[in-house]
């Protein structure tokens, strides 16, 4: 592919001998790669269901390569949250965080959700995914990903990160800042990017990320953890970066990053000289089966204290408070739902429900697109359950479920919105609201009558 000049000069004053070896990558084909949604599934399940070879990413425990030319996103198990398509590189950042269940933790740059999505996996539902995107075009993805793969826990923002600092001051356990950059690492992958890339652009989103990084450092706690990367190869974004905030702000420090064989070390040359830059992390592509990427681990002087929110992201409020007719309604479909999780945290807004998370925080003023999960509709004599609230349920949490095999042509009829038919004893009533399933993972609602289903699949997922 053509790269630009000042590129090219730049990357051989940078990998000296190696510059050739780098050079060949590019007439290398790209990796496709694949990760499993370990809220769903684990690792070792998917593997035995995979409907398509798969091989290991040995660097991401749930990161799996696959051939192009199986096309992924047309399976129903895509449709069911099983799995995320991700560049093999650009899982990494994820992984290198120690999220744990009950941590509060931002995605400060989210979308599209390749991050955001593996860090609610790892929260395990407990405790708070605040992911941001500034953009609210690329926000609406976002929300679409979160939602699709089942996470109950989130808060999603379109903020600059000067108005979520200002609320969540010293808040975070963990941050992630995958932040906006000249996105070097991705010419093989994404051409056009070469096609606009010019000197200027490294300065001009360095200036970015001072900002960014000044920002994520005020909303961490003493004892906090954060995970700065990029998908570039320039010093002044990367090891430029992290040794100004290191200078700006004298409780972050450096720490090691789980290793891997093919990791290549942080170079001090192309920040300050500072020597504990070797503790970041450089992806090459000629060294490793992935795009370009750049990782550092932060951490800030003191000691984590534990959260005192409530457990699995909940509030402490249930259905009381509520108007009688509006409680019965919603307390009726519930007694369907075989988890009390779906009963705590309740927040209804107009004829919109939802299960929200604690914050302990004022966060009015701030914009947003979803609050907790949507449950669904509160209408004039029902409630209608929404498909963010079927995505999060497991099969054996509802009391009558529609289980389809993969390769039922119904599932690829019901994913394009067409109503379908259903024999008597395929669910355990005839009529009513069915939570319909591709093998045990749910897709979404539908209503039976009389044998026939009622497509209830969200038409803005619809398969084309």
């Amino acid at each position: 592919m053509e790269l630009p000049q000042g590129f090219i000069t730049r990357m051989q004053q940078m990998l000296g001998a190696e510059y050739q070896e780098f050079l060949k990558s590019y007439d290398e084909p790209r990796q496709f790669g694949l990760r499993v949604n370990t809220l769903k599934i684990s690792p070792q399940e998917f593997e035995t269901i995979a409907p398509f070879p798969i091989t290991p990413v040995a660097w991401v425990p749930n990161g799996y390569f696959y051939r192009e030319e199986d096309m992924p996103s047309r399976h129903p198990f895509y449709f069911a949250g099983l799995y995320y398509l991700q560049e093999p590189s650009a899982m990494t950042p994820a992984s290198r965080l120690p999220v744990e269940k009950g941590d509060r933790v931002l995605d400060l740059c989210a979308a599209p959700g390749g991050k955001a999505t593996e860090l609610g996996a790892l929260t395990g539902g407990e405790g708070l995914l605040v992911a941001n995107e500034i953009s609210t075009s690329r926000a609406k993805a976002l929300l679409k990903n979160i939602e699709l793969m089942g996470i109950e826990n989130a808060f999603i923002t379109n903020e600059k990160p000067g108005n979520l600092s200002r609320c969540f001051e010293a808040y975070f356990d963990k941050i992630l800042v995958d932040a906006p950059c000249s996105g070097e690492g991705m010419f093989r992958k994404e051409p056009e990017v070469a096609a606009v890339w010019d000197e200027s652009r490294p300065a001009y989103f360095a200036k970015l990320q001072r900002d960014i990084l000044d920002n994520a450092v005020k909303m961490l706690k003493p004892g906090g953890l954060m995970l700065y990367s990029t998908c570039t190869f320039s010093g002044e974004e990367n090891e430029g970066s992290i040794s100004r905030l290191l200078a700006e702000h004298q409780d972050m420090s450096l720490m090691d990053i789980e290793p891997y064989e093919g990791f290549s070390k942080g170079n001090p040359a192309w920040g300050d000289g500072n020597a504990q830059l070797e503790k970041c992390v450089r992806i090459w592509p000629h060294r490793m089966r992935g795009e370009g990427h750049f990782m550092a681990l932060l951490k800030k002087d003191g000691t984590l204290q534990k959260n005192s929110d409530c457990k699995n992201g909940g509030g402490c409020q249930s259905f009381r408070g509520m108007e009688k007719s509006r409680r019965q309604l919603l307390e009726t479909f519930c007694r369907k739902v075989n988890a009390e999780r779906f009963t705590a945290g309740i927040d209804v807004r107009g004829d919109k429900v939802y299960k929200v998370p604690e914050f302990q925080r004022e966060v009015k003023g701030l914009r947003f697109l979803r609050n907790g999960l949507y449950l669904g509709d509160l209408k004039k004599n029902r409630f209608e359950p929404q498909q963010p609230f079927a995505m999060a349920l497991r099969p054996e949490e509802f009391e009558s479920v529609i289980m389809l095999p993969a390769e039922d042509e119904r599932v690829e009829r019901y994913l394009k919105g067409e109503t379908i038919s259903v024999e008597a004893g395929e669910c355990g009533q005839e009529n009513g609201w069915k939570l319909v399933c591709v093998e045990r993972f749910s897709l979404g609602w539908g209503k039976l009558v009389n044998g026939v289903l009622k497509n209830k699949y969200l038409c803005a997922w619809r398969k084309n």
